[in-house]
């Protein structure tokens, strides 16, 4: 509409797609990947995800393999930590198995895409669209992707609201204040154990 370039309606009808009939992978399954999975539930979609483990307090069918579950899925939703273990996990492969109608999203950290495999794949149309919240250079985004009108691209802004940030203030706090009464911390962090 800004730009410009929405004369009316054309032959096509601007036609998309939507989460109806269609299944949903969550690769990770945190605190994250529970919460979203369950608001995918209230919408009729179905979950199954994807993680180093299998989660014992949820029902979606796990994938041991991220490989099998990208060609059943129709949308991959990344949500795991950044790092080593995660680097370039989606990679050309995974791409391919998601196919050209899927779609990947990319909520967790820039390092978990293979950038140069991901901008192949879109304009190759490996893959039917992206959309991302992180990239592999902050703040840079390759032009690759600016100039795609088949992805959606937002600043690194995925907690960016006064409720969220708030919350996480006040969790930062209580987290301080279990520690002092000697207490375990709340919100531990696996791979970084401290002891008391």
């Amino acid at each position: 509409m800004r730009a410009g370039t929405w004369t009316g309606w054309a032959l096509d009808y601007m036609l998309g797609t939507e989460l109806r009939g269609k299944q949903l992978g969550i690769v990770g399954m945190g605190r994250i990947g529970k919460a979203i999975g369950r608001r995918l539930e209230a919408f009729g979609v179905p979950v199954v995800y994807h993680a180093r483990n299998r989660v014992a307090d949820v029902s979606y069918e796990y994938y041991a393999s991220l490989l099998e579950m990208a060609r059943d899925v129709d949308t991959l939703m990344v949500i795991v930590p950044g790092g080593a273990a995660t680097k370039n996990m989606i990679d050309a492969e995974v791409l391919k198995a998601l196919g050209p109608n899927g779609i990947v999203i990319n909520m967790a950290r820039g390092s978990v895409i293979d950038e140069p495999a991901l901008i192949e794949a879109l304009k190759n149309r490996t893959i039917y669209s992206a959309g991302l919240d992180v990239f592999a250079k902050e703040p840079h985004v390759p032009k690759e992707l600016i100039g795609m009108d088949h992805v959606v691209l937002f600043p690194h802004l995925g907690s960016s609201t006064e409720v969220t940030r708030a919350a996480m203030d006040q969790l930062v706090v209580d987290n301080i204040m279990a520690w002092a009464a000697g207490k375990p911390a709340l919100t531990p962090v696996p791979e970084t154990p401290v002891k008391r």
